[in-house]
């Protein structure tokens, strides 16, 4: 009987574990393919409508570049609207560099990978998360 109780248990308390991993937020991952150079690392922010490209991200991450990839999981991301924008840091400085005439000499890209001409805009970038896990490639 003690086993079964306990057994009863354990299911219980897995199955609130489970409940409670959820409504912290799923995973976002995110994967950079081809990538020119094994120099220097990739930053990835993540942003919502108030942060982009206006101040730091919610959430950022670095990483190496491997066989000209790079790939980085944002963890705990609640439900919302939100866009990733990431570039190659390859004088690993922490920052963006741009030409005197204001051409990034980085490169750089945004969810959706709308590429178009000027600052990446909110509305070509953005995406919503809900309560499934997500798998997003942005092309540099």
């Amino acid at each position: 009987m003690k086993t079964l109780a306990l057994l009863a248990a354990l299911l219980v308390s897995n199955f609130l574990l489970q409940a409670q991993e959820k409504t912290e937020g799923v995973t976002i991952t995110v994967t950079v393919p081809d990538i020119t150079s094994s120099e220097g690392e990739v930053i990835f922010g993540l942003y919502d409508e108030n942060t982009f490209m206006k101040a730091a991200p919610i959430k950022g991450k670095k990483s190496t570049i491997v066989d000209g990839g790079a790939k980085i999981t944002f963890s705990n991301v609640p439900e919302g609207v939100f866009a990733i924008a990431c570039f190659h840091d390859t004088n690993r400085n922490n920052r963006m560099d741009f030409e005197p005439n204001g051409m990034p000499k980085e490169d750089y890209g945004v969810s959706n990978n709308d590429m178009s001409y000027g600052s990446p805009l909110w509305d070509d970038a953005k995406f919503e998360v809900n309560s499934e896990n997500l798998e997003l490639e942005i092309r540099m």
